[in-house]
């Protein structure tokens, strides 16, 4: 890839003023070499007119339209203005039981709607432990991942808000195997993201293992002081 991708999910966090503070801390970036994605929560996505770089929510409907009270649908999120949205995220899975399929259906009406999908897939440590990693990973791709347009975030579910992060050699390992997953698919050269504790410390290495094409970055993307270091990193 020409270009890096950094995005930032600020989950159920931030407010107006936050949004402000971090459209005037990368308001001088030089973007020549990396793509930065910020996925604000919903209410927020407004405020993108005052931000210089690309903007995405975190979640969006499997439906189209209709009496779904409290959802909001891809079509939606693409009229105004936001341009990604992350799909099955773990704490979607976990939280709201997310599965698959849902989760095919939503990467679905993304693309539909021009959106682009960062789907997101990664093993809890029970998995991990059973010796199932490549067995769950290649399950979600292949279900969850529609066709073309996409892109993929492999996030360890073990790793993610723990302060833990798996070996390069790990991330390097399972990054070459889901692009080979994605290869079979016909989906070669699709991005591949590393997320879960991602730091402005540990960036600039990950960002070097082969097939990493960027950073899904959680808690780190709410302050400008923790986010620049990452984007440098590029």
């Amino acid at each position: 890839m020409d270009k890096k991708i950094i995005a930032g999910n600020w989950k159920m966090n931030g407010n107006m003023d936050a949004v402000a503070l971090m459209a005037d801390a990368l308001k001088n970036i030089d973007l020549s070499h990396v793509t930065i994605v910020l996925c604000l929560p919903m209410p927020f996505v407004g405020a993108s007119a005052i931000l210089s770089v690309e903007t995405g929510v975190q979640d969006c409907s499997a439906h189209e339209s209709g009496a779904y009270t409290g959802e909001v649908s891809a079509r939606m999120i693409s009229e105004i203005g936001a341009k990604y949205v992350i799909i099955g995220h773990s704490e979607r899975r976990q939280y709201h039981n997310e599965t698959n399929l849902v989760i095919a259906e939503k990467a679905k009406q993304a693309l539909k709607s021009g959106l682009i999908p960062i789907i997101c897939v990664g093993e809890t440590m029970e998995e991990k432990q059973a010796g199932e990693t490549n067995t769950v990973i290649e399950k979600q791709i292949r279900e969850c991942v529609p066709g073309k347009g996409a892109i993929i975030a492999y996030e360890p579910r073990w790793a993610i808000g723990a302060g833990m992060t798996p070996s390069n050699e790990e991330i390097k390992r399972e990054h070459g195997f889901i692009a080979e997953i994605l290869e079979s698919m016909g989906l070669g050269g699709t991005p591949i993201l590393y997320g879960a504790s991602v730091k402005g410390g540990n960036a600039a290495e990950i960002m070097s293992i082969p097939n990493v094409d960027g950073v899904l970055v959680g808690g780190a993307s709410l302050k400008a002081e923790d986010f620049l270091p990452i984007i440098q990193a590029v």
